[in-house]
């Protein structure tokens, strides 16, 4: 085989650094991310099992929630056990294939994620704003339907990412300075033209982030012009708490986003290792904290998990 054939090609493997700089204190850090990891796994299995065993949270709203938990696990799943081989074993190999396969996995799902919560938004302002025709327009097949909708949106928007990569050649550095495979992280050690690619990720990034961030806001703009028009300060006070928690979910995921995002292509200046933990933590926070937020917030949501460990005598 000739030097050119083999300097141009799809390498076998990468190498995944974990984080660059915090190489000797990344063995500690995986403790609490292994923590986080725990209570995502604990809190989304949970919140499954509890919205299929309770006939009365077979609702909208709920069902969105238990969609929120599949994709949270998928996410946290798809990134954390590799992440702790890389910190703890020093297992930095990752197959080609097995590299593609996470990065199409971490991107799509992180779409799916934010099409949740933009139907969130769209559920919590139809039934503040509309309620009389709440259950004629946000049927359960109306959310299956929805449901189906963002996933394919995001099989759709992602795939074409990974096609690109592989259409790539990769030189003779295959160290990939992230703990997973992140798009721009591996785009970034190809020697051939990488324009395609990058123009796409930024189309992918403007069209789900922008659509999705727009369509939260006004939702949630139109709620706050309703909710302050109430009369009856308990129903303000339901509004307003019910609201708070998608608000809150949001912001956790949105924020770390946008900032990973920015960081990759203008972030020259910020050191390396503070933009690989904000990377991981956008990963492994929102699964964290989105059934804490909702478990806390949501009575009926809280009560029904109580009243299931009363039945099984725990």
């Amino acid at each position: 085989m000739s030097l050119n054939s083999t300097a141009f090609s799809h390498p076998p493997y990468f190498l995944l650094i974990g984080i660059p700089g915090l190489e000797k204190e990344q063995f500690w850090i995986a403790f609490p991310f292994s923590i986080v990891y725990a209570i995502a796994m604990l809190g989304n299995i949970t919140l499954l099992l509890v919205v299929k065993a309770e006939q009365s949270l077979h609702e909208p709203m709920y069902l969105f929630l238990a969609m929120l938990a599949f994709t949270d696990l998928v996410l946290s799943t798809s990134t954390l056990p590799k992440m702790l081989g890389v910190f703890w074993l020093g297992s930095k190999e990752i197959a080609f294939l097995s590299c593609l396969a996470q990065m199409f996995f971490i991107h799509t799902f992180s779409t799916v994620e934010s099409g949740v919560l933009m139907a969130m938004a769209l559920d919590r302002y139809i039934a503040i704003c509309h309620p009389l025709r709440y259950s004629s327009i946000l049927s359960v097949p109306v959310v299956v339907a929805l449901g189906s909708l963002v996933l394919v949106r995001g099989v759709l928007m992602v795939s074409p990412v990974c096609f690109l990569i592989c259409r790539m050649t990769f030189c003779q550095h295959h160290v990939i300075s992230h703990s997973y495979c992140e798009h721009m992280a591996v785009v970034k050690l190809a020697c051939g033209e990488t324009r395609a690619s990058y123009v796409y990720g930024l189309f992918v990034a403007f069209t789900v982030l922008g659509c999705d961030v727009i369509l939260i806001s006004v939702s949630y703009t139109m709620i706050l012009r309703v909710v302050r028009s109430l009369s009856s300060t308990e129903a303000r006070h339901k509004a307003f708490n019910t609201c708070a928690s998608h608000v809150c979910v949001t912001l956790v995921f949105y924020a770390p986003a946008i900032f990973t995002f920015l960081a990759h292509r203008f972030g020259q200046n910020i050191p390396p290792h503070v933009h690989i933990l904000v990377a991981n933590l956008y990963l492994l926070l929102p699964p964290m904290l989105n059934p804490v937020v909702y478990g806390v917030r949501i009575k009926k949501l809280r009560d029904t998990v109580v009243l299931l460990f009363q039945r099984k005598g725990a």
